[in-house]
């Protein structure tokens, strides 16, 4: 490339701050240039006519040359006295000299004197329209570490000339400040000038590169290293090794690594970390241990880079022979190396360790108290990490964003949500509301503490979400019973984001509750596309939808693909307890022991509960019996309430009583649950009561229980007990959610509440259900109670039913095929009335019906349903 000049007029840089080629500029982040600032001579306060003046030990009484005056107190760090000082020249007159600026603009580098820089470089301005190289470089440079790019940019363009430092203090500026793209463009219109790059440009361009990352321009930028000779200066190499193993070419980094004549520390810490970057821990650990060998020794980068690594794998032996290096060492001393044993302990799990640690540390910083906390939310303790940030804010220690993300979580745990608010209202006055971290642990906080509304205001704040943002939101939508919301969020979501596995298992979750089949399949098709079939736990979530949503024969076909997985199994044999088959889940379960799998607690779970649902008593108290001197595993209390269930369908309401008072432990409220519902399908008033009583003793907020007590009193004629629980509730702030069936036709999912006349075809849709009506009126006289909704019945479906089903029922006659099967999913149970009502339905117009309510399938038939006219609310 041919020499040019570096003057101005050889290049038309804009002199507006606000080019918009720059436009993303801002002031947030502080720089360090000190690899820049090496040269001496480029940043002496002295010069050599000025050495009589500054060696001068008074600075109170000003010398007869005003300027000399402002640089003697420049050299002695007296800014303020210096600014005033400038002030009055200016008032008087007086002329101001270059050197005079320089030192000024220096001292105000140096204290990071933003307000006193401006004052300065607005004098300047008042004085000169082109700024010298020298005033122009110490301009730049004072800027640049401010983080007042704009300002910089302007300088840049004001001066009369610019060499190499002027290029690389504004190209490291962008950088630093994360504006990779423009420092490289200014890199490109440094080479077109003809400034030829130094030993201090490539380190920070290359930086930049492996930030961007942009593996291409990386070799390029390579390639000009080599062209100008700087491929045997060890910074630069070290940077091109960083640069590498950032763009993910950690093959590449150690050819440049094993080339090296010489090497430093640094290039043997970026080597590893590099590995460790790239989960390349075994090749990092190597390199680490034939470290030493070299004649190197470790330093505190490199323990806590080794002792993260050891972290991610999860090497516990590893980590205390680490630990024992550091405490032989200086290391130990430092805090830094104490918050990477801390992350290390937690990691593995031994938390009373990370606390010994922690208590030993004299003078903890924010990390010292985030590492605690994250780790004791991270072992299960959310107590102990909300209490240690409550000491935190005894000690005065300000928290980051990570902090208040880590205390979030444990509140999210513990469902404290007026902490949780006063940490959001705590990073609105920080400014940590801008890290999307924060935003998404607050989305997923608001959704779990059954704030939806809240959760979707922060959402709707986030200008750069991530796909956690999005998977956070759809899974909070579908947690607070907003499916078909989560779906449209998801459509939402593709045209910004790719979604990752958990995205789709959450959106997966969703249509399995609405039953969204086709959706599901697109996203089944998504997930063979992408070729994600077997990505951690999304096969099996591909299987519980197809369960879930009653498609059995796909389910079976995924099945045959992870038969060695006991999630599968169990998710099948919960598949045919919902069914009521329960001689299908014994042969599976047979076959499951053939198979050399072994179960675990949920695979006996979902076996009683399908011997529940199918009176399969003798087997079910077999298996029961079976757990623990066969397959090693302790009944717990959900395994009990499954067999106080089985016991009580089939009508040994007194046996499963006599079964809750021989047991080992103390009975929760789903044991007194199942005896509950056994009395009322049995009309055991009086030991009802009692499970009643027992209940409400222990689990006052669980909104099932009540609606299932309601209905207890209900069938017995008690509706004194009714108002009575339903006023409780509402002082409780107890809710139930609305009654609402959704059905899927030509793809689109419909929703319908209770009541709901605002569709646009309710008129086809009530006419159609009226016709029905007076059709059984006809056929069942005696029964025509039980299939109109009524006043007592309107009573009963505001708690229990909702009748929505019928309304989706009802659409899918009008919009599908004659013949066509109907297939309905309900977020209530099916009350009796309903039942016979669809019973009469399918008898009628000769198709298949599905209704998945919250308990089980219902699959009417010819007047039939698969349930046996058992498992409903209402009479039995």
């Amino acid at each position: 490339m041919a020499a040019v000049s570096a003057k101005t007029p050889t290049i038309s840089l804009p002199l507006d701050p606000q080019n918009p080629q720059f436009s993303k500029l801002h002031s947030s982040k502080s720089l360090n240039f000190s690899h820049i600032f090496q040269k001496s001579h480029l940043f002496s306060l002295k010069k050599p006519h000025q050495n009589s003046i500054l060696s001068s030990s008074s600075t109170s009484t000003p010398t007869t040359d005003p300027n000399s005056h402002i640089i003697q107190l420049c050299f002695h760090s007296q800014l303020e006295q210096a600014i005033v000082f400038l002030k009055s020249i200016k008032e008087l007159h007086g002329t101001i000299e270059e050197d005079t600026f320089v030192s000024l603009a220096r001292l105000c580098e140096f204290k990071r004197a933003s307000n006193e820089a401006c004052e300065v470089f607005s004098f300047i301005l008042n004085c000169m329209t082109q700024l010298s190289l020298r005033l122009g470089n110490a301009l730049l440079s004072m800027f640049v570490r401010l983080g007042n790019l704009g300002d910089a940019w302007y300088v840049f363009g004001k001066m009369e000339e610019r060499d190499v430092f002027s290029w690389n203090v504004l190209i490291g500026g962008y950088a630093k400040n994360g504006y990779f793209d423009e420092a490289l463009d200014l890199y490109q219109r440094m080479l077109w000038v003809g400034i030829r790059p130094d030993v201090y440009t490539f380190p920070c361009v290359l930086r930049t590169c492996g930030g961007l990352p942009d593996w291409r321009m990386g070799r390029e930028i390579h390639a000009h290293v080599i062209r100008f000779s700087y491929d045997s200066e060890i910074d630069v190499v070290n940077a091109l090794i960083t640069m590498y193993v950032k763009c993910g070419d950690v093959c590449s980094a150690r050819v440049l690594f094993d080339g090296m004549s010489k090497r430093d520390r640094i290039s043997w810490n970026a080597m590893i970390s590099g590995y460790f970057e790239n989960s390349e821990f075994l090749e990092g650990l190597v390199l680490f241990s034939s470290m030493r060998e070299f004649g190197f020794f470790p330093d505190l980068m490199t323990m806590t880079s080794v002792i993260s690594a050891c972290e991610a794998l999860g090497d516990e032996r590893l980590g205390r022979a680490l630990h024992g290096y550091v405490s032989r060492m200086d290391f130990y001393s430092d805090v830094s190396a104490h918050n990477s044993l801390i992350q290390l302990y937690s990691a593995i799990g031994s938390w009373e360790e990370a606390e010994k640690i922690f208590d030993r540390i004299q003078c903890k910083d924010v990390v010292s108290w985030t590492a605690m906390i994250s780790g004791y939310e991270s072992n299960g303790f959310p107590e102990k990490a909300v209490k240690t940030y409550k000491m935190m804010e005894l000690e005065g220690v300000m928290p980051d964003e990570i902090t208040i993300a880590s205390v979030l979580s444990a509140c999210t745990s513990l469902g404290l949500l007026e902490m949780g608010v006063k940490l959001q209202h705590l990073a609105e006055r920080r400014g940590l509301i801008a890290y999307v971290i924060v935003s998404n642990t607050l989305i997923d906080f608001y959704s779990k503490c059954n704030c939806i509304d809240k959760a979707l205001e922060i959402f709707h704040r986030i200008s750069d979400k991530n796909v956690i943002s999005w998977t956070s939101i759809i899974l909070g939508l579908r947690i607070n019973n907003r499916s078909l919301e989560a779906l449209n969020f998801f459509r939402g979501m593709k045209r910004h984001q790719d979604p990752n596995s958990v995205t789709l298992m959450s959106v997966l979750s969703a249509c399995s509750r609405i039953g969204a089949l086709m959706c599901g399949k697109e996203i089944h098709a998504y997930v063979l596309r992408n070729g994600m079939e077997f990505h951690g736990f999304l096969p099996n979530a591909l299987l519980d939808f197809y369960v879930r949503c009653g498609r059995i024969a796909p389910a079976l076909n995924l099945f045959n693909t992870q038969k060695e997985d006991v999630t599968a199994w169990n998710i099948l044999l919960t598949g045919y307890a919902q069914r009521g088959q329960g001689e299908l889940a014994i042969e599976l379960f047979d076959g499951m022991i053939t198979s050399r799998v072994k179960p675990d607690e949920i695979t006996f779970i979902s076996l009683l509960r399908a011997c529940s649902r199918s009176g399969l008593v003798t087997e079910g108290l077999d298996y029961l019996n079976s757990m623990e001197s066969r397959y090693c595993i302790v009944p717990n209390l959900k395994h009990y309430a499954c067999v106080v269930d089985l016991l009580g369908r089939s009508g040994l309401v007194d046996d499963a009583y006599d079964f809750i008072l021989s047991l080992p432990v103390k009975p929760d409220s789903a044991i007194w649950g199942a005896l509950l519902n056994a009395c009322r399908i049995h009309r055991q008033v009086e030991l009802g009561e009692l499970a009643a009583r027992h209940i409400l003793e222990t689990d006052e907020r669980g909104v099932g229980y009540y609606v299932l007590l309601c209905n207890f009193y209900s069938d017995n004629g008690r509706w004194d007990e009714v108002v009575r629980l339903r006023k409780i509730m509402i002082e409780k702030g107890l809710t139930i959610d609305p009654g609402c069936s959704w059905i899927e036709v030509k793809g689109n999912v419909h929703a319908f509440l209770s009541g709901d006349n605002l569709h646009p075809q309710s008129k086809e849709i009530n006419a159609v259900l009226e016709g029905f009506y007076e059709k059984m009126k006809a056929a069942h006289p005696s029964k025509s109670e039980s299939f109109t909704v009524n006043e007592v019945n309107d009573s009963k479906a505001e708690i229990f039913c909702g009748h929505s089903e019928r309304l989706a029922i009802a659409f899918g006659l009008i919009n599908t095929a004659p013949g066509t099967p109907i297939w309905v999913t309900k977020n209530l149970y099916m009350c009796k009335s309903c039942h016979d009502t669809i019973k009469f339905i399918s008898e009628v117009v000769r198709r298949e019906i599905a209704v998945r309510d919250t308990e089980q399938f219902h699959h009417f038939k010819d007047g039939r349903c698969t349930c046996g006219d058992e498992n409903y609310l209402g009479e039995t």
